[in-house]
């Protein structure tokens, strides 16, 4: 026997069950120092001003201002106290104050390298106190200045850093205030608590007034994205609608054009050969053309009109059909006076088709807005009779009128949008805009000839009213009467708009 006592097998295996917990438990210290390290070395955008993203200036300056004040009013308060109150060398003092205070005014643009100063100059501070005799009955390791001036500094930390990185300068605080536990001076009052509690405190509350101007903020983006794409989306609506009716318009031509292709041969003799065939080939482009538009007709159709089977196939409205629709709106309790030219003017399809529109929608809107309001309706051709001008009018509604019904129940709700599309469209202009009085006005010039390019160029087929004519109980003097003769060009035969705006 040599002997030794074996060691018994099941301290063996406590041992080698312990060995393996404080390799895990030392593994993770070092993780959460590595984590601790990253959160207090990485900050978020350094050198940005804190309010930098307030539009009023005066309330940019605010963070230096305070700042300012406080590095003020605690460097010399720093001072006297460390010197009178603690005895520490004049030199110290000042030293240490300066390191404590002015690093203030660093963290309006980098708030955790000011923390990193700051909380050293304030550990250095309390490790000088140690040393010194005034330290008994007073506080301890955090002295009165510095506790001001760090929880300032919290304010400003937590309006910056996420809060991983609040955390980790809480829990360094607490852990320094632990450690100052085993070099406490006797008879000194201990502040570490008091420190750990408001720090947190104040870490808090600025974190939750960061994380609620942030909510704010992404509301406010989201509402105004959400404001363009609604607009956005009006546009490109309104520029369907305008599409769809623009189709039945070009339609009409291209189906007047086959027509007259096909039966050239047998309403004109003598014609040659080659001339047939020519014709021959103008109708079958036309053909094609009207395949394909009837396919772009089908896209930009609604659904409820695919289900209906199909848009009916009426005229196109225009100028002619203004006293119909002056009828209506007068029908709605909205006293109207419609003044029409006393001769008939020649539009074409798109300038006739975007004047009716502008006024259905004037008349709709004053039906929904002011509701009894006098209104006045003047479609008049300049003198030189090359641009049509378009104005309604309306005063302000009578108070004691209730509201009445709207006229038009099924249109987009965006009537000044597509008013300017279809000016656009035109080449026109569009003058809009509130009256002294509270009304509404609405002034539109139109070419009496579309802008060159315009898909709605060319010529009209006959079937449509007259304009000039006047709605009962409309005061356009001279104008004919309801259903008077039919005048060429005046209003496509096509299909009929699928909705109003």
């Amino acid at each position: 026997m040599n002997g030794r006592s074996p060691t018994p097998a099941p301290e063996a295996a406590r041992s080698a069950e312990r060995e393996p917990a404080r390799s895990r438990a030392l593994r993770a210290a070092r993780q959460a120092l590595r984590i601790l390290a990253v959160e207090l070395g990485t900050p978020t955008e350094p050198g940005i001003p804190l309010f930098a993203g307030v539009q009023n200036p005066w309330l940019r300056r605010v963070p230096y201002l305070v700042a300012f004040a406080f590095a003020v009013s605690l460097l010399p308060t720093t001072i006297n106290v460390l010197g009178n109150d603690y005895g520490m060398n004049g030199g110290l003092a000042g030293a240490l104050a300066t390191a404590q205070t002015v690093p203030l005014m660093l963290a309006v643009t980098r708030p955790l390298q000011a923390w990193w100063v700051i909380f050293a100059a304030d550990v250095v501070c309390a490790l000088g106190l140690t040393v010194v005799d005034g330290v008994a009955d007073r506080a301890w390791p955090w002295t009165p200045p510095a506790i001001v001036g760090y929880l300032a500094l919290m304010l400003a930390l937590s309006l910056r850093e996420r809060r991983r990185t609040l955390i980790a300068v809480w829990l360094t605080t607490g852990f320094a205030g632990i450690l100052s536990e085993t070099m406490t001076p006797e008879r000194s009052q201990s502040t570490w608590v008091l420190m750990f509690v408001l720090a947190g405190v104040m870490l808090l509350m600025g974190a939750t007034l960061r994380e609620r101007g942030d909510a704010q903020r992404k509301l406010i983006e989201q509402e105004t994205i959400s404001e363009a794409e609604r607009a956005r989306r009006t546009l490109l609506e309104e520029r369907t609608r305008i599409a769809r009716e623009l189709h039945d318009v070009v339609a009409h031509h291209m189906s007047v054009i086959t027509v007259q292709a096909d039966s050239a041969p047998y309403r004109i003799s003598g014609i040659p050969e080659e001339a047939q065939e020519e014709f021959g080939s103008i109708a079958a482009t036309a053909r094609e053309s009207l395949a394909e538009m009837r396919r772009l007709l089908g896209v930009l159709r609604s659904e409820e009109t695919e289900r209906q089977g199909g848009p009916e196939k009426t005229p196109q409205p225009g100028v002619a059909m203004l006293p119909k629709l002056v009828e209506g709106t007068v029908r709605a309790g909205v006293p109207v006076e419609l003044v029409l030219p006393e001769e008939a003017v020649v539009l074409e399809p798109a300038v006739d088709l975007s004047a009716y529109r502008i006024v259905q929608e004037a008349l709709a809107n004053v039906v929904r807005h002011a509701p009894g309001a006098q209104t006045r309706v003047s479609v008049i051709p300049t003198a030189d009779r090359t641009r049509l001008t378009v104005l309604i009018v309306n005063s302000a509604p009578p108070a004691a009128l209730a509201p009445s019904a709207p006229l038009e129940t099924t249109g987009t709700g965006h009537g000044l949008v597509g008013m300017r599309e279809r000016v656009r469209l035109v080449d026109g202009s569009l003058d809009t805009g509130p009256l002294p009085d509270g009304g509404f006005r609405v002034a539109a010039q139109l070419p009496f000839a579309a802008a060159p390019g315009s898909p709605s160029t060319g010529t009209a087929a006959s079937g449509s009213p007259a304009p000039g004519t006047a709605a009962p109980g409309s005061s356009a003097p001279g104008s004919p009467a309801p259903g008077s003769a039919a005048s060429p060009s005046t209003s496509p035969l096509s299909a009929k708009d699928s909705g109003s705006s």
